[in-house]
């Protein structure tokens, strides 16, 4: 970086810094870890000398902040798969329900940018479509942070919520679902070729949180892959070439998911193991009546407090998952 040709070929300069950024956050990890030692080491010592109580106290928490560090570490050292660096895609569906489950969407919306808020990453909102009532009918993210594809991954499926609905005027109990994609953002060492005979571009005028302004013009653009029948769509920007570009990334994306899907389907049918996807084969239940709980159906992970998942807690289960695909995969 301190050559003077550095700055000649920007796009392999901004990709240096950023695999040095990465390095460099590795580095931090381990100093840390270094610093939260020999701060308890020295607390010890002193203890053997003294038997004061707040020195007790503050060993104590010297203890639990190593052992949340390590665990820490030990989770970086799990996102170690090709594309578990790499930012992130998030799509929200929800199912059928009208607006009670549209109202679960916008909760998972809400969940995840709290998540996101507390790693430090940036959240853009690709595509959002306004819920008939209240919530949303889909909503497109791109969340970028070092990592944020490896966290991120364990958040793919259907998810499951119990609750009194505040939509029902008799006050009875509604299950809703909702179900979470999650790709990769793709960067410039993975290639997707697509042939631009099997694509249909349509141009429409946004609507929605985010494109209040540009609702004037159809800027907005939806991608349709005539031989998979995949769509996507962009209305986060004010150009038309912008939300295009968008589109095509997200495209992209979808198309290299379902490469890698298709790749791991034969792997499995080859072991011999049944895997099936639909509504009722759901990832994660939330439940908030008649009792508090969230439990992940994969791992067996569940805590009591719900409300603290939905604002965002989300680490646990996402490390619980790492931990659990590593032993399922071997």
């Amino acid at each position: 970086m301190a050559q003077a040709d550095f700055w000649q070929d920007a796009e392999q300069a901004q990709a240096t810094m950023k695999q040095a950024n990465e390095v460099k956050g590795t580095y931090q990890q381990l100093q840390d870890l270094q610093n939260h030692l020999e701060e308890l080491s020295l607390a010890i010592d002193l203890l053997e000398t003294s038997q004061d109580e707040e020195l007790m106290k503050e060993a104590e928490q010297l203890c639990q902040n190593l052992v949340k560090a390590m665990e820490s570490y030990e989770l970086s050292l799990l996102l170690s798969q090709p594309h578990d660096r790499l930012n992130a895609i998030l799509e929200i569906h929800p199912g059928a329900g009208g607006t009670e489950s549209q109202d679960w969407g916008s909760i998972l919306l809400r969940m995840y940018q709290r998540w996101a808020e507390k790693k430090d990453y940036s959240v853009e909102v690709l595509d959002y479509q306004d819920g008939d009532e209240a919530g949303i009918k889909s909503v497109t993210l791109a969340i970028r942070g070092l990592n944020a594809y490896g966290y991120l991954k364990s958040e793919k499926g259907i998810h499951r919520l119990v609750r009194i609905s505040p939509f029902d005027s008799n006050s009875r109990r509604h299950t809703s679902f909702a179900s979470v994609e999650v790709m990769p953002e793709l960067d410039e060492s993975i290639e997707v070729e697509i042939n631009p005979d099997d694509l249909r571009v349509d141009t429409y005028r946004a609507s929605g949180a985010g494109g209040q302004h540009i609702n004037k013009t159809s800027s907005a653009v939806r991608i349709t892959h005539i031989p998979t029948g995949i769509v996507t769509q962009s209305q986060s920007q004010r150009s038309q070439f912008q939300n295009r570009d968008t589109a095509m990334q997200l495209l992209k994306a979808k198309l290299y998911q379902k490469q890698v899907e298709e790749q791991e389907a034969k792997l499995r049918e080859i072991r011999g193991e049944q895997k099936e996807i639909g509504w009722g084969s759901q990832i994660r239940s939330y439940v908030f009546h008649p009792y508090s709980m969230v439990k992940d159906h994969r791992t067996d992970y569940e805590v009591g407090n719900s409300q603290a998942v939905v604002d965002g807690d989300l680490d646990p289960f996402m490390d619980a998952y790492l931990r659990w695909s590593v032993h399922s995969d071997q």
